[in-house]
This record gives structure tokens, C-alpha cells and sequence, in this order.
């Protein structure tokens, strides 16, 4: 009787992905752990700074934490450009986050409002003004062109903060 081993399928080899990593320059691994590290240390001042501010809303401050924590996802994957070291970004920012702050990390990664989000990211026009709407209506302010707006500000401030740390690395990445 024949089992599947005895079949061979020519063609090429798919690396798998430890094959990959491991193929990897080790400086390039670094280099994307360090944009996560500090993308979060940014995330993690700007959380403390809404803490110290006594005026400031728990709701606003939920959704600003997840609002943020998305922009950080989606700026890795639009300014890295390789899903590997994409990965090792992702990984060290929620590391930092979770070592620095645990409520934090755990305020920060509500798959329902980045379900939400990545459904305006997605979308190829008027990114932003999506976002913004989104983050309105999570902030229970659906309409509310003020909301919108501070959405769409916030989004497009560390998405510009993200982008600049990926740039500063780009020699190596």
C-alpha cells in the first residue's frame, strides 16, 4: 500500500516561516523591535498624560487608547512593508505596553473597535475622515463633527509619529 510519502511534487520549495526569520539579518530583526519600542513609549507618555489630566473623560480616553493602539498596527503595516518584520514590530510594541502598563495593554486591544477601524482603513479613499467617523461613533458621538474631527487629528498625528520612527530605521529596514 502507498502513503503519501512516497509522492514527490517537484517545483519550488516554500521556506517556511522559521526558515525565514532565521534568514532574516539579525540587525533588521532589531531594528523593527526597536520601531515597536518606540512607537510604544510615545503610546504609553501620551496615555499618561491623558491619566494626569483630571477633566479627562474615561470613555474619550478608552477609545483615544484604542484609537492610538490602531494607528500604531496600521502605520507598522503601512510603512514597513514586510509582514515578518511587521510581526517583530507589532510584538515589541504590545510587549512594551504590556511591561510598562497592563491595564493599559488590556484597554488597548479590543478586537471589536479595530474591526471597526480596519473597515475605514481598508476603504482606499478619504482614510482619515473614515477613521474620524469611527472613532466618533465608538465614542458614542455618531455625526458629531467635533468628535470626527479630534478622531481624524489624533489618527493623523501618530500615524505621522509612526511613520517618522519607521523612517528614521528605513537604512536598515
Amino acid at each position: 500500500m502507498f502513503d503519501d510519502n512516497d509522492i514527490k511534487i517537484f517545483g519550488e520549495k516554500k521556506l517556511t516561516e522559521k526558515e525565514i526569520v532565521a534568514n532574516l539579518p539579525k540587525e533588521k530583526i532589531e531594528k523593527a523591535k526597536q520601531i515597536g519600542k518606540s512607537v510604544a513609549e510615545i503610546f504609553i507618555g501620551d496615555y499618561r498624560s491623558q491619566l494626569a489630566d483630571q477633566s479627562a473623560n474615561t470613555e474619550f480616553l478608552t477609545q483615544r487608547i484604542l484609537l492610538l493602539s490602531f494607528t500604531a498596527t496600521a502605520g507598522f503595516e503601512e510603512y514597513i512593508g514586510d509582514d515578518i518584520l511587521i510581526g517583530f514590530a507589532q510584538k515589541s510594541f504590545l510587549d512594551t505596553v504590556k511591561h510598562e502598563s497592563g491595564d493599559l495593554y488590556k484597554a488597548s486591544s479590543d478586537m471589536g473597535a479595530f474591526s471597526f477601524y480596519y473597515l475605514a482603513f481598508r476603504r482606499d479613499n478619504e482614510i482619515e475622515r473614515r477613521i474620524g467617523q469611527t472613532f466618533a461613533m465608538l465614542c458614542s458621538h455618531d455625526g458629531d463633527p467635533i468628535f470626527q474631527e479630534l478622531g481624524e487629528a489624533l489618527f493623523c498625528w501618530f500615524s505621522a509619529k509612526v511613520k517618522a520612527i519607521v523612517e528614521e530605521h528605513l537604512d536598515i529596514i
